[in-house]
């Protein structure tokens, strides 16, 4: 069963082309406290930005804060904390320092990500992908729920991607046991992402927390996806032929700015407090798109996004997928 109504988009006033800034100008987020994970890099960084000069205070989650520090310098109420999404024992400290301050937790993004690659297992023997980019926020959103419930009116965002599209939850071998797909595995990673917003927002939305997942877009740059040839890149249609990245954010390619924009929009918009459970992108709720789950030649054509696959959204899986993660990080 796919709750289909409410996956359609909505009109909210911005557009593929907004960037962080525009979507939380004029929003009041000063006295709010949000924890960013990898918000030293990338759209993460962006995001940061963003929500720092909007008057937020932004703890930002990363497995090398001396380095952090410098890419953070001189944005105010910024802290920064170590937390290594690999390490369980990592994520429980974050979570700990984050509930010893006392102060309520208004927004949790999880954001930091892992991209393609070799096969490499945590120590627990899962796939790193699937360990980073799902399994990891969600022990840590569990951990801080003590923290979001005393906000009387919190958000979770999860940033995802249209790489959903390329797999499914592979419910008899998420770890990969039987032949590894670097790509597959990101897909998988990025489905976990829709599901766990889904499922969150059912079972906490009476406690006033909200659950979102997103695309960002296409942003070059970021070092999501190091392993990624530049020849792939241009046969994607990120790259011209002189290597310099192309921006046309109706195709979905942006700058970080823009790509940032959803995720600020997600944990800010107040007209978003009664939508939750939901899959956003360009600012907006996106569309059901049953042909998003169509086979991708990953490197080798144009990339088109559409909409978000139903598998993604559907809530049998969702129940599914948070009965399994609890097994798995117990």
């Amino acid at each position: 069963m796919i709750v289909a109504h409410k996956q359609h988009p909505r009109g909210f006033g911005f557009t593929a082309a907004s960037t962080a800034d525009d979507v939380v100008q004029g929003i009041d987020v000063s006295g709010r406290d949000i924890v960013v994970t990898g918000g030293h890099v990338g759209l993460g960084l962006e995001t940061t930005r963003a929500l720092s000069r909007a008057g937020a205070s932004v703890t930002v989650g990363c497995r090398h804060p001396d380095r952090a520090a410098s890419s953070l310098a001189g944005l105010q109420r910024v802290d920064i904390a170590p937390l290594d999404l690999l390490d369980p024992t990592s994520i429980d400290a974050f979570a700990a320092r984050v509930a010893g301050s006392g102060r309520p937790l208004h927004v949790l993004i999880n954001n930091a990500g892992i991209m393609g690659g070799e096969l490499v297992r945590d120590r627990r023997g899962y796939e790193a992908q699937f360990a980073t980019n799902h399994l990891g926020h969600f022990q840590l959103t569990l951990g801080l729920l003590p923290a979001l419930r005393a906000a009387h009116g919190a958000r979770v965002v999860n940033v995802s991607s249209g790489g959903h599209r390329l797999s499914d939850i592979r419910w008899d071998d998420p770890h990969f046991a039987h032949g590894y797909e670097g790509m597959l595995a990101y897909g998988q990673s990025k489905t976990a992402n829709v599901l766990f917003a889904v499922e969150l927002d059912r079972r906490w939305a009476d406690d006033a927390i909200r659950g979102y997942a997103l695309h960002p877009g296409i942003a070059f740059g970021t070092n999501l996806a190091p392993s990624v040839a530049d020849d792939e890149l241009r046969a994607m249609g990120i790259l011209d032929d002189a290597g310099k990245p192309i921006i046309d954010p109706d195709r979905e390619l942006k700058t970080p700015a823009q790509a940032a924009s959803t995720t600020v929009f997600a944990a800010t918009n107040p007209q978003l407090a009664d939508i939750g459970g939901v899959y956003l992108k360009d600012n907006d709720v996106a569309p059901l798109d049953s042909d998003s789950a169509a086979d991708i030649a990953f490197g080798s054509e144009p990339m088109v996004v559409r909409g978000v696959a139903p598998h993604a959204v559907d809530p049998e899986s969702a129940q599914r997928l948070w009965d399994l993660s609890e097994r798995l990080i117990s």
